[in-house]
């Protein structure tokens, strides 16, 4: 498991994990995080398909077995969720603060 120093994620990466607690494809993570914000996040597909590979590199999310091959499938992995819940504890600090 590889260990990067933590930083605050941006909305991007945080919606993508949280859409990814179930498997998805590509596709179906943009709809997913467009509904997950009441519209208000559109991830267009090239930024997508980045923040994935980073995410894979990172061992955040990783492919998820497919029936389809022409979808590649993806779905958190433990790493990524204690990153989630990480990410939960200084959100909810921050929010404190106020």
């Amino acid at each position: 498991m590889k260990r990067h120093k933590l930083l605050p994620l941006s909305e991007t990466m945080h919606l993508i994990l949280l859409a990814l607690r179930e498997p998805l494809h590509g596709y179906a993570i943009m709809q997913k995080i467009e509904e997950m914000s009441s519209g208000n996040v559109r991830i267009a597909a090239g930024t997508l398909y980045g923040a994935l590979d980073n995410l894979v590199k990172q061992d955040w999310i990783e492919p998820y077995p497919s029936e389809d091959p022409r979808r590649k499938i993806y779905l958190i992995t433990p790493h990524g969720l204690g990153i989630l819940e990480i990410e939960k504890k200084r959100l909810e600090e921050m929010i404190r603060l106020y």
